[in-house]
């Protein structure tokens, strides 16, 4: 059931004794699974309310609980970020709403936080790397997921069967997607702590670096290459070359070199995990946008040869019969004056072959005016963005860099450059987790500022 702010602030009032709340906003969330609000009190105390909208929402949020219990005082305090705490929780029917206490920072929207100071994305490399330090005892101690690299890979080989059997993915893609989960070389990786759910919204910046991390409902040990996936909707690509460098700077272990392959990939396959979320939904309009979407893709990669998402070039896709039959007629039996033509077309007809083999080891052909479909993915399904790219300048020598080199040598990162948020078709961004009515604070802000939030009338 759909709840307002204000209905929120009245839950986390039963929620924790003493709370008056005066102040209320809605906050950015997962759309699919949470209503979030943000609420100050009389003393401006700020609370973070996050309510479940179906069990498996609900369960999410219980394994958080195991989780936020497994920071103890001395794991947080070697944290380069706070992490909340669970100050109350409402039982309503199978469901349950958390309260949480006030962390410091406001949420920015992708876009913002580029435009932000520069020592925002070196924050975040600083992050993301204390995040993949921690104890994997604790994650253990929790008793939650834990993947081999070996493991991580049979895993998202069985959703790609799964998403196969659904008969809405372009041939294009899942040949791709094959060809990357079977490089065997670009899955050496090893395992660690993952947050699993790293996005900007799950970031709060305060003072020019991340004060907080949010969002902490599918950790587990795998592959650090998921907490990156988000950055390859970035459109500035100094702005993730420098969370890498920072990032592998404050690593204590060495960085594989593949790592933003298995980014681009995990953003990808984001769109896959959507479809197969929105059929077992039965979620018409889920459906439709992860197929729009899917299509655009395909057409992305088939013009431009996509994201670099593999390590070994894939194989050249099949020439049709008629093809090799037309090219193997000799010059001398083509109709009078077709000739020359005929010698002309076979020359462009190799200047393409060798831009699809650029295109192949991670550099785009000549022609940068079409957009080029990028994704932003949070979980895999819950948060998926498209955006248009120009004059990607993909580094392909970054995959076999040496893991020990110094951070300030560190190479960039293979990423492509990105343009602004929008829609190929209407200019308007696609957001699959973009909240709804009342429980979006408003589209005039390009950050969440949770400083002064409107009043709520105690009369």
């Amino acid at each position: 059931m759909r709840k307002t702010p204000l209905e929120l602030a009245a839950i986390a009032s039963a929620a924790v004794p003493g709370l008056t709340p005066t102040g209320v906003a809605g906050l950015p969330d997962d759309a699919a699974d949470f209503q979030s609000a943000v609420l100050t009190d009389a003393a401006g105390k700020r609370w973070r309310v996050r309510s479940p909208k179906h069990p498996e929402a609900s369960m999410r949020l219980e394994t958080e609980l195991l989780v936020l219990r497994a920071f103890s005082p001395a794991i947080r305090a070697e944290l380069p970020f706070q992490v909340p705490t669970v100050a109350g929780t409402v039982q309503q029917s199978e469901l349950r709403t958390f309260v949480y206490n006030h962390v410091p920072g406001s949420i920015f929207a992708l876009e913002a936080l580029v435009a932000s100071a520069a020592s925002v994305p070196v924050s975040i490399g600083r992050a993301t790397a204390g995040i993949h330090d921690l104890p994997p005892a604790m994650v253990d101690a929790a008793d939650l997921p834990s993947y081999t690299a070996d493991q991580f890979r049979q895993r998202k080989l069985n959703e790609l069967d799964q998403a196969a059997t659904t008969g809405k993915i372009p041939p294009a893609l899942l040949r791709r997607w094959e060809h990357a989960l079977e490089d065997v070389a670009l899955w050496k990786f090893n395992p660690c702590v993952v947050h699993g759910d790293l996005h900007e919204d799950n970031l709060l910046v305060h003072d020019g670096s991340v004060g907080s991390v949010t969002g902490w409902t599918d950790l587990r040990i795998g592959d650090p290459a998921d907490d990156f996936a988000w950055l390859v909707a970035v459109h500035e690509q100094s702005f993730a070359d420098v969370v890498l460098e920072s990032y592998r700077k404050y690593r204590k272990d060495p960085v594989d070199p593949h790592l933003m392959r298995r980014a681009a990939l995990a953003a990808e396959f984001a769109l896959a995990q959507w479809l197969v979320r929105g059929l077992a939904a039965d979620d018409q309009t889920m459906v439709e946008e992860a197929v729009e979407m899917l299509n655009e893709l395909e057409s992305d990669v088939a013009e431009h040869g996509g994201q670099p998402i593999s390590v070994t070039a894939p194989p050249p896709p099949a020439v049709p019969p008629t093809l090799t039959a037309a090219a193997s007629v000799p010059a001398a039996d083509a109709p009078a004056g077709k000739a020359e033509d005929s010698a002309t077309d076979q020359a462009e007809d190799s200047g393409a072959a060798g831009d699809v083999e650029s295109a192949a080891v991670g550099q785009r052909p000549n022609n940068t005016d079409s957009p080029r479909v990028h994704l932003s993915s949070g979980s895999g399904h819950r948060k998926v963005t498209l955006l248009p790219v120009e004059n990607p300048a993909a580094n392909s020598a970054a995959s076999t860099a040496p893991t020990d080199v110094p951070a300030s040598q560190a190479p960039a990162s293979q990423e492509d450059s990105r343009t602004e948020n929008s829609r190929p078709e209407n200019g308007a961004p696609i957001r699959a987790e973009s909240t709804e009515g009342e429980d979006t604070p408003g589209s005039g802000p390009a950050s969440v500022d949770t400083t002064a939030l409107p009043v709520i009338n105690q009369q």
